[in-house]
């Protein structure tokens, strides 16, 4: 006989959100041709900022590409095997560090004074905080993505350098990652899921 502690569940979502966040969500190769709207982009963004950053900095800067002229400039820039699936996909987004993040902090961090000077003198430290924490904040974008119901398609197979100078030509962020996303398509989207490591190969509990 099983005692109720044993049958709740330890995780407070549901299994269905589990499952389209984590266990059945997988990176995308292709796509339907239906649009991904401006609404969906909202509501992805406007969720994935409440995740945490060092400081409060989110550093992410982002650039959706939708329209066949943007595509032009930015397929030149993807490794050949990405190219394809990348020009056939309805939405491209573009994630960035913004290594000049520490000028929002009087906004974002206010009740620490003195820190935009202090990340001002070291500009060393700055672009490694802002890749860290453009790289968490990627993370939850592709957890974003899949909570409005799409599919995610993270490559870094690119020239980051590239599309830094392309598509930020103030020459203070830097592209970490390019996403494609849209709807997945029936045949094609997904390859077999690879094998995880389990929790006792990564976790020591001390």
């Amino acid at each position: 006989m099983t005692s109720n502690a044993e049958n709740q569940n330890p995780l407070l979502l549901d299994g269905q959100a589990q499952n389209l966040l984590f266990r059945e969500a997988r990176t995308a190769n292709a796509f339907t041709d239906e649009p991904v709207t401006d609404e969906q982009i909202n509501a992805i963004f406007d969720l994935v900022k409440w995740a945490p950053t060092a400081m409060n900095a989110q550093p992410l800067r982002v650039v959706v590409i939708r329209s066949e002229e943007a595509k032009a400039r930015l397929l030149p820039h993807m490794a050949e095997g990405n190219r394809e699936k990348t020009a056939a996909a309805p939405a491209t987004v573009l994630l960035a560090a913004d290594i000049d993040f520490h000028d929002e902090l009087p906004k974002v961090f206010p009740h620490v004074a003195g820190m935009r000077e202090m990340f001002a003198a070291d500009e060393a430290s700055r672009v490694g905080m802002a890749e860290l924490n453009a790289g968490l904040q990627v993370g939850y974008a592709i957890i974003g993505i899949r909570a409005a119901g799409l599919a995610a398609g993270p490559m870094t197979g690119l020239d980051a350098e590239g599309l830094s100078k392309e598509f930020f030509p103030d020459g203070r962020h830097r592209v970490l990652v390019a996403i494609n996303m849209g709807k997945p398509a029936a045949e094609g989207a997904f390859y077999d899921r690879l094998p995880r490591l389990s929790f006792d190969e990564v976790v020591e509990t001390l």
